[in-house]
């Protein structure tokens, strides 16, 4: 019989690595700059929300028992158990569970030849090992990136600088179809087509030579573990404000957590960085209050995106429903471009995005996306762009 251990609190997830927890932003930029790479301990958690960096010795220091290359295969939530691959038995009090997403892969879709050599894919410390391993290799080379999303434009442009010739793939119509407008997209292929990227849209059945193929095609969240004992919403599990799930002592952060939007009066589930740290943290907070017998705020979070990519760093706060009205420079061509876009949905403003802002300038957007200002005249809006919300 395996030995049972037992704990007070057990998070699930970011323990099937052989290293501590760390951000995955770094992945797509930085780690992969070959001249200028970033590395770790640079991103451990907590390292790019300006908190302390986790290493090793902090989960000692701290009491936490760090268990790396441990997965956990069955969860009990009914009798509070965890059965790890090797038959290991882990009883909890509260359960955080932390599972985030796996990398859709081609083989997802049926697609011939998925398996095929120097196929890569972005979502692990090891995936952007092994790419950086195959750039070095096949210096100069050929590479072709399949998805016009994050990861897509981000890899593209790190290809590049690392003097690679790119083509980019993708089935839509622009790229980053679920945030960017047709105005906002255009700009970014613009640039990228200035730089000597291939964009090739839609599918047209015409054949690609490669030496590296790098698919970014999203994710998918991890909640096979707790199937059919937890309710699930919108592809994740079921939270309210505090990120409770509807098992009692059992939390849901992240990725996989479908949580109630206060601004939006909606249930959502968001994946990025941003809310996983937030999310984390509201939980953490949750747990503590009930433990003292105290109340906290429910979570109101406001979406909020954000890319860096060659020179251009572009950031997105708010919902992206509703008329849009471009504003600024967004010409691929500029020197400094600085442009962006802002959805007026029932009369009053509730999302937008810049390209190129200051810090203050990123500052005054995301309190405009959050208080929703009165949007008297679009054509008005339009030409007056930033002005419209620094004033608020």
């Amino acid at each position: 019989m395996a030995e049972e251990k037992s704990f007070k609190y057990v998070i699930v997830g970011g323990g099937v690595a052989a290293v501590p927890p760390y951000e995955r932003p770094a992945l797509s930029k930085g780690y992969i700059n070959l001249e200028n790479k970033a590395s770790l301990p640079n991103f451990y958690v907590c390292a790019g929300s300006g908190g302390e960096k986790q290493f090793p010795q902090w989960y000692k220091d701290n009491g936490i028992e760090l268990l790396l290359e441990t997965e956990i295969v069955k969860a009990d939530l009914a009798s509070k158990t965890l059965v790890s691959g090797t038959g290991q038995v882990f009883k909890y009090q509260t359960l955080i569970a932390a599972t985030g997403s796996s990398v859709t892969r081609l083989s997802d879709f049926g697609v011939e030849g998925a398996d095929a050599k120097n196929i890569f894919y972005l979502r692990e410390l090891l995936d952007a090992d092994e790419l950086v391993t195959a750039m070095n290799v096949k210096a100069n080379g050929k590479a072709v990136v399949v998805g016009g999303g994050y990861i897509g434009l981000e890899l593209s442009s790190a290809l590049k600088v690392n003097n690679m010739e790119v083509t980019m793939v993708y089935p839509e119509p622009w790229c980053m179809p679920r945030l960017f407008t047709a105005g906002i997209a255009s700009f970014y292929e613009g640039f990228y087509a200035n730089k000597g990227i291939n964009i090739v849209k839609g599918t047209d059945g015409r054949t690609l030579e490669a030496d590296i193929v790098i698919v970014g095609v999203g994710a998918r969240p991890i909640v096979s573990l707790f199937k059919g004992q937890v309710d699930e919403e919108k592809g994740g599990l079921k939270t309210d404000a505090f990120f409770r799930t509807s098992v009692p002592d059992v939390y849901a952060v992240g990725d996989i957590a479908t949580f109630p939007m206060k601004l939006y009066n909606d249930m959502r589930r968001v994946e990025h960085v941003d809310h996983a740290r937030k999310s984390a943290e509201q939980a953490v907070k949750a747990i503590k209050a009930a433990e003292e017998g105290n109340s906290i705020p429910e979570y109101d979070y406001l979406p909020y995106f954000y890319s860096r990519a060659f020179n251009l760093s572009w950031q997105f706060y708010g919902d992206n429903v509703g008329e849009t009205v471009l504003f600024g420079d967004n010409d691929p061509t500029s020197a400094k471009p600085k442009f962006g876009s802002f959805w007026i949905k029932d009369g009053k403003l509730i999302g937008a995005f810049l390209e190129g802002g200051s810090p203050d300038e990123n500052k005054a957007i995301a309190k405009a996306a959050r208080e929703q200002p009165v949007v008297e005249s679009v054509e008005v809006l339009a030409k007056e762009g930033l002005s419209f919300v620094s004033n608020i």
